[in-house]
Order: C-alpha cells, then structure tokens, then sequence
C-alpha cells in the first residue's frame, strides 16, 4: 500500500508559503491508518524499547496504537501547561515561532530507553525537545519514528547527525 496517496496537501496553511501535510485523510481510511500503525511496530521492533513517548497532538494518535501493540507504556510530551504533576520543560523554535513542551518528571525512569513518535518532521525543533526531556528525565532515546518526513527541511540529516536513529514512513518535500 502506498501511504503517500492517502495524505492530503493544503497550500498555505497554517499560513501563506507553507504546503501542511495532513494526516486526516490517512487516519479516517481504516486500511491505511492500520498499515501505517503496522509499518511503525515493524520498524521500532529492531530497536530496544521501554516506554514510548508521543508529541502533542497528532504523535499520540500513532504512538498510543503502537504503545498498544507492543506492550509498552506511552507517555505524552505536551505543550506548556497541559500537564497536571510536576515537570520538565523545554523551549524550541519552530518554522513560524516558539514553544515550550513538557512531560511529568514521573514518567521516565533513569536509563529508560525511549522511542519517540510523532506524525511529521520539518527542521527537527520539535523532535529535539522532546530527545532533551528524554535526556533531562534521565533517559535515552532509542530512535524517532515519524510518518512523514519533509526531507528537504533537513529535520531528519539534523537527528542523524547528532546521532539519533530515526525512521520515516514516508517522504514529501516542504514546499
């Protein structure tokens, strides 16, 4: 099955000059939401794994289905105070601004190998925040999986270079 026919591309959105890659055409299609959950399992199988962590919002739709599959406890990175208990938080900028995420100073147990999900990768601020709350809860990340990869924004070649494993589903341009 080639998940690519099942994402939508919306010219300037969220504003003018960007080309959103949108993950509700694929997860309102139950053959290509499963495949892409299996296609996740398959590829985070090799690495090992303790718990696995999702980016709000749209992580958490792939990241809780496989956290299911696999047995393993997902925890939720959120945005700035959305979480109840104590935290960690992390600032980062983004294409068109900043933000801070967070995760309970609970869920992550020293030397917990991480796997981190979430739908999309542009320039990686994202990404590398939550791989720093992985770190400063006194974790490891394991790997990245995301399902889409916007491949010329370099967010991805970012992880592999500071020496992140990450895996992609798919591959689109960011423009």
């Amino acid at each position: 099955m080639n998940l690519k026919e099942y994402i939508r591309s919306i010219p300037d959105y969220p504003k003018k000059g960007i080309l959103f890659r949108d993950i509700s055409t694929l997860i309102k299609d139950e053959k290509a939401f499963a495949e892409s959950i299996n296609q996740i399992v398959e590829r985070s199988k090799k690495f090992k794994i303790d718990k696995i962590a999702a980016i709000e919002s749209r992580g958490f739709v792939f990241a809780s289905a496989v956290s299911y599959l696999l047995k393993k406890p997902f925890i939720m990175f959120r945005k700035k105070n959305k979480l109840p208990a104590d935290t960690y938080s992390v600032d980062f900028e983004l294409e068109y601004g900043t933000a801070t995420i967070e995760v309970h100073k609970d869920s992550i147990d020293k030397d917990d190998s991480v796997l981190i999900i979430d739908d999309l990768i542009a320039t990686g601020g994202t990404a590398e925040a939550a791989a720093k709350l992985v770190e400063i809860s006194g974790g490891k990340v394991a790997a990245f999986v995301f399902a889409i990869n916007l491949f010329d924004l370099s967010g991805s070649d970012n992880l592999v270079q500071k020496g992140y494993q990450v895996e992609n589903l798919m591959n689109f341009p960011g423009h």
